[in-house]
């Protein structure tokens, strides 16, 4: 397999990251959204995530984006500004192969350069090994586990928490 080229996403890439998105919705557990969201959704979320200076990649391989990566805002409220939290979506035809690690990764070094302190997974069902394993390798420790908190295809779902200092981390106080 070749490796995938990293790069920063664009509005052109935003049809292939709504397909691979849509699946994830209708038919996994890594999302806990019920209906998939439409090409001007995913837009609107794209433009917000750029307006606030986070990263957004894609892993483009055999002429086609294969997934994508972004951190965004953990939560809105001002202390939170040191912390994001990420996401990664692969195609289905891409998955176990190494670019959700070479997504995450990326994503790392991107958000230390932007001067975060802190990133948290939040991953949808604890029987996700593969989200699990990935930030496992990029050095998240796990921080706990929300039991039976989302409801989808019939069954209760938990969601995984797992966090991994950037930088600096919690160990100096920044002057911003």
């Amino acid at each position: 397999m070749s490796a995938p080229e990293i790069r920063p996403t664009t509005e052109a890439d935003l049809p292939a990251i709504t397909a691979i998105y849509e699946h994830a919705v209708r038919h996994g557990t890594a999302t806990f959204e019920l209906e998939p969201p439409d090409l001007t959704e995913m837009t609107r979320r794209y433009r917000a995530l750029m307006d606030g200076g986070y990263p957004y990649f894609v892993a483009h391989l055999d002429g086609r984006v294969a997934g994508y990566a972004y951190a965004g805002a953990y939560r809105p409220r001002p202390a939170y500004r040191f912390t994001v939290e990420n996401s990664i979506y692969l195609d289905p035809s891409f998955h176990r192969r190494g670019i959700g690690l070479i997504l995450l990764q990326k994503l790392l070094v991107a958000c230390e350069a932007r001067g975060f302190r802190q990133m948290i997974a939040v991953i949808g069902d604890s029987a996700n090994a593969g989200s699990i394993g990935v930030h496992t390798r990029c050095g998240f420790k796990m921080i706990g586990t929300h039991p039976n908190v989302g409801l989808k295809f019939g069954r209760w779902l938990d969601t995984v928490m797992m966090q991994r200092e950037l930088g600096e981390g919690g160990s100096t106080v920044p002057t911003k």
